[in-house]
């Protein structure tokens, strides 16, 4: 088996990384789509750069995934969590979905909830937070249906294609996370 069932929902799932993945993630982290929103665009990525990346994903104060298509078992994208403070509960969430075919079905939104509801079950975490910019409003919006709540905005302090964009600063808090579940 490839990937393993970490962290399980109804059509994604989360697997520690596979190191057979460099090639398919340097493919991804070369899509103008993905990276736009990365805040990566200037960035070049090689087979190089992402082994040494997958080396050094999981190290203290990193939990790093790839999520994965329950229905065929291949991975579709990446999450995690970084600048895990335990002491503190806090840390900072970000994904990607790789091809355009697998956008706006929802997989991203699942994913961040497997994600979020290991933060406060499993590593009692209290505070989750994340960074979005204005143009991804797909991204916006499914971190609005997990529950997250804006908290700021950095007014035109990202930079792509000619034009300046504000950074979205949201959280989700452990009540926020359990509020109206039994």
């Amino acid at each position: 088996m490839k990937y393993y069932r970490k962290i399980v929902g109804e059509r994604v799932y989360l697997s520690p990384y596979n190191s057979e993945d460099v090639e398919i993630f340097t493919k991804w982290l070369s899509d103008r789509e993905v990276t736009d929103g990365l805040g990566d665009t200037y960035r070049v990525f090689n087979t190089e750069i992402e082994k040494q990346w997958f080396k050094e994903a999981n190290k203290e104060g990193n939990y790093a995934f790839a999520i994965v298509s329950a229905e065929t078992d291949e991975a579709i994208g990446s999450i995690g969590l970084m600048d895990v403070k335990l002491a503190c509960g806090s840390a900072t969430v970000g994904l990607f979905i790789g091809e355009a075919e697998n956008r706006g079905k929802g997989l991203g939104t699942e994913a961040m909830k497997l994600i979020i509801g290991y933060s406060f079950d499993v590593l009692n975490l209290y505070n989750v937070n994340l960074a979005v910019y204005d143009f991804n409003e797909g991204a916006y919006k499914s971190y609005l249906k997990v529950g997250f709540k804006e908290i700021g905005r950095r007014r035109k302090a990202y930079y792509l294609n000619n034009k300046r964009h504000d950074i979205i600063y949201m959280d989700i808090t452990r009540e926020d996370w359990y509020e109206g579940k039994d």
